[in-house]
């Protein structure tokens, strides 16, 4: 049973982990394509290192987090 909720709870993360970073994806795409969000696109590098590691920081403290 351990190796099973190992399993489910690896695949989860990195679920979490793709999701997120496509989610991240159409955001800065948005920027790109939409007119009116082109100023943006100066800060989009940033936006994308944070944001990535946003995603990261969250489902590893979901990782870490004592198990009940």
């Amino acid at each position: 049973m351990q190796a099973i909720k190992a399993v489910y709870y690896f695949i989860v993360g990195d679920m979490v982990i793709l999701i997120g970073i496509l989610i991240i994806t159409a955001l800065l795409a948005l920027f790109r394509f939409v007119p009116a969000l082109s100023p943006l696109v100066a800060v989009s590098g940033v936006l994308l290192v944070v944001s990535v590691l946003g995603v990261l920081l969250g489902s590893l403290s979901r990782e870490i987090r004592p198990k009940r």
